[in-house]
């Protein structure tokens, strides 16, 4: 079953018709997070095309975001709504196309339904369409793309440390054992490689290690290095496995199975891209920064359900450096500056009220004979 999304949307013009736009965002139906945002001014139309717009936009960022998802679509719009339900029949000639261009837009998803809610409910997404709107007025045609990120506030930096006093959720960060892939040093995304014999007894290693310790649950990514590995610790500490899609491994696209050497054989370009700019990916595969984001909700979502607990997250190394990488406050740079082991052991404490803390990394002492 796909992660739960919700989209929300408007659209308006002044005058209707008059100068037009629309806004939309997609949020973590969970942890409420906003993942996207997408406005646009759309020049002199009503404020039913500038409406479906909206929805269209909105279901597009969604499939990006998660093409498997199912969503939730909120909108202000009692027509919209009913007629992309099936309750009301779409009798504007000019209504027409754009509702089919909103239902092959839901077809990119898992599934999608139709929420009406009042306008007061919708402030985010309607500040956005009066953004647009005030642009499509100037006689501009301005867009904020879903990659864009708000302007930064102005504002006196916080100290380095604001003495949280709050109790902290503990993850404690278990990266799997060895594959052997991971022996030859290759990429290893999404493919679903088996521990090695080594890694399995790396595993119980590891269990063996924190068996002493307060788990009160483990989380790890879908892929079976990753499950197996979590029912060694399972077996020892009683903790109950819960998978979650958002800390498995980046997806290396053409790489998966290659080693960094033969990478940049193939792909010198861009090997070189992707070490420079984390918004680009390998040939068919996942950007550094949608990993982050996805590693991001997923950690959002730990903290909703497991808050003030310790929880174990058995994952990879991408998700493992980038949940370090968010501690510690670094860019997305010092992912390369990290030396992670399989079968290690990291510990970060999240503070309601404070910076989180990095309390141990790459600890492998279990490890020794």
């Amino acid at each position: 079953m796909g992660r739960k999304l919700v989209v929300e949307a408007d659209g308006g013009s002044r005058g209707n018709p008059g100068p037009a736009g629309y806004g939309a965002l997609v949020r973590d139906a969970v942890t409420g997070e906003v993942l996207a945002e997408v406005a646009e001014s759309v020049g002199h139309a009503t404020n039913n095309v500038a409406e479906y717009r909206g929805l269209i936009a909105g279901l597009r960022a969604a499939a990006a975001v998660d093409p498997g998802a199912r969503v939730e679509a909120r909108m202000d719009s009692k027509l919209v709504v009913e007629q992309m339900s099936g309750r009301w029949k779409i009798k504007h000639p000019d209504m027409i196309p754009l509702a089919l261009e909103a239902r092959e837009a839901a077809n990119g998803l898992g599934s999608v339904s139709y929420s009406w809610i009042p306008r007061n409910r919708n402030a985010h997404a309607d500040r956005l369409a009066n953004e647009a709107m005030d642009a499509a007025a100037r006689g501009e045609h301005w867009v904020r793309t879903v990659e864009e990120e708000p302007p930064p506030t102005p504002e006196v930096a916080a100290p380095a440390w604001s003495g949280a006093t709050t109790t902290p959720t503990t993850t404690l960060l278990l990266r799997h054992g060895e594959t052997p892939l991971s022996v030859e040093k290759r990429f290893a995304g999404i493919g679903d490689f088996p521990l090695t014999e080594n890694g399995l007894a790396q595993a119980r290693a590891a269990a063996m290690a924190l068996k002493g310790r307060a788990i009160d649950a483990i989380v790890t990514s879908p892929l079976s290095r990753c499950r197996d590995t979590a029912a060694e610790v399972a077996a020892v500490t009683g903790a109950e496995i819960r998978v979650e899609e958002g800390f498995r491994e980046t997806d290396f696209g053409s790489w998966e199975g290659l080693t960094f050497r033969e990478a940049g054989e193939r792909w010198p370009a861009e090997l070189k891209a992707w070490l420079a700019d984390p918004s680009v990916a390998p040939p068919g595969g996942e950007s550094l920064a949608e990993a982050d984001r996805r590693v991001r909700t997923a950690l959002d979502k730990l903290k909703v359900r497991y808050r003030h607990q310790s929880v174990l997250v058995v994952s990879h190394v991408t998700p493992i450096k980038l949940l370090v990488k968010e501690a510690l406050g670094a860019p997305m740079t010092a992912l390369f500056r990290m030396q992670l082991d399989v079968a290690s052991l990291s510990s970060i404490h999240w503070y309601d009220d404070g910076p989180a803390s990095l309390r141990a990394f790459n600890d492998t002492h279990h490890l020794l004979d």
